[in-house]
């Protein structure tokens, strides 16, 4: 029997010099601490988000990774005419045996922003499992019990035309604004928590389309696509329409998050979800709808609209641009309260569509526009005369 020759092939020789053989103080260390903590111990959602981003000012010493075709490299902080502390100051001059030397932590203020939320990958898949679970159990139950023939039929038709032009809202702001901001905006903190109210809007235009399509099966007559028709030409729709086009359109991410959360959100988006829909329902026979409705106002109001507020309260605090960030809010609510007040007096002939009608639209208007005073309150920002109109 002949003897199997050994192949010629190199085998591997360690030297000790291979990446992770040297020891360090800390190289048994189960927790991070390339950041300084907001508290006295590190949460989990810091040691995911927390400067797992790269910055050339802090330690990222070759520059920039990639770049864009116009020159920009990473993510430029001209994305946004906000500052914070320390965006004046220069990138670090890079040489050889300069390593990863560069600004003290944070490397500049937007690194001290920490959503209040604690929102990351984990968290988000979560929740909103939870809520299409709930969701999905609620029209279930419906079916199962003939819920949908106690609608009035003048509610089903609102249903099909109004409640339905919602997700063209929906859908725009989700994809083409909060989408657009969370990867222009400059750190991971930011990122993340931009990115988790996309996915929470996106959610509420897709519940609203499945659920059309359940009311498309389970109701005889319900016009699917009539939605369609009502986000192109009804006339009632046009100016949020209009609006929320504009809003996609906005190439500032810091701008564009602030007019969509802080500006049109509280002034056409609770008027018509919470002073419509969810006041109208129950008396024309739905007790379903508000749940989708109910669901998509509560990731507003109590998760998106949290973060929004911690994350400009630090910038009209800023410790070098207070002044200029303040100036900047408050000329984008001159330019965005006008358009969201016209856009919520061109729906106001929705009002008086459902059999059983809701409060009047100008208390529903007087209570949006005190919850947005409210809000400015809290960011110490002036309400703009714009808003009495």
């Amino acid at each position: 029997m002949t003897a199997t020759s050994e192949r010629s092939v190199p085998k591997p020789v360690f030297t000790d010099a291979e990446a992770g053989a040297k020891e360090f103080p800390d190289s048994n260390d189960r927790q991070f601490n390339y950041y300084s903590p907001a508290k006295r111990k590190r949460s989990h959602y810091e040691d995911v988000t927390v400067e797992v981003q790269p910055d050339p000012r802090h330690y990222l010493s070759q520059g920039w990774l990639y770049g864009f075709a116009d020159g920009n490299g990473g993510y430029p902080l001209e994305w946004t005419a906000l500052k914070a502390w320390g965006s004046d100051r220069p990138l670090p001059e890079r040489g050889p045996g300069s390593g990863g030397a560069g600004y003290e932590w944070p490397a500049l203020g937007w690194h001290e922003f920490r959503d209040p939320n604690e929102e990351w990958e984990l968290t988000l898949y979560r929740y909103n499992a939870n809520v299409v679970r709930q969701l999905n159990q609620n029209v279930e139950a419906a079916r199962q019990s003939k819920a949908f023939e106690q609608w009035n039929r003048n509610w089903v038709t609102f249903v099909a035309q109004h409640v339905g032009a919602w997700m063209h809202v929906d859908h725009g702001l989700g994809l083409y604004l909060f989408a657009n901001a969370n990867r222009r905006a400059p750190t991971n903190m930011h990122n993340t928590a931009i990115a988790v109210n996309s996915m929470h809007i996106i959610r509420a235009a897709q519940d609203l389309a499945l659920y059309n399509l359940t009311l498309s099966e389970e109701i005889d007559g319900f016009d699917g696509g009539a939605h369609i028709a009502t986000w192109n030409d009804e006339q009632a729709w046009q100016g949020v329409r209009e609006t929320a086009e504009l809003l996609t359109a906005v190439d500032d991410w810091g701008e564009a998050v602030f007019a969509a959360n802080v500006v049109f959100q509280p002034l056409v988006g609770e008027l018509f979800r919470s002073h419509l829909v969810q006041q109208a329902a129950p008396a024309n026979g739905d007790f379903v709808t508000p749940t989708l409705i109910g669901a998509e106002e509560y990731d507003y109001a109590e998760r998106d609209l949290r973060y929004t507020k911690v994350m400009f309260d630090l910038l009209v605090n800023d410790k070098e641009f207070a002044k200029h960030n303040t100036k900047l809010m408050q000329d984008w609510l001159s330019a965005w309260v006008p358009r969201c007040i016209k856009a919520a007096r061109t729906l106001q002939p929705l009002w008086s569509l459902p059999d059983a009608k809701p409060h009047r639209f100008e208390d529903g208007l007087d209570r949006v526009k005190s919850r947005f005073h409210g809000i400015l309150s809290e960011l110490h920002l002036q309400t703009p005369k714009e808003l009495a109109q």
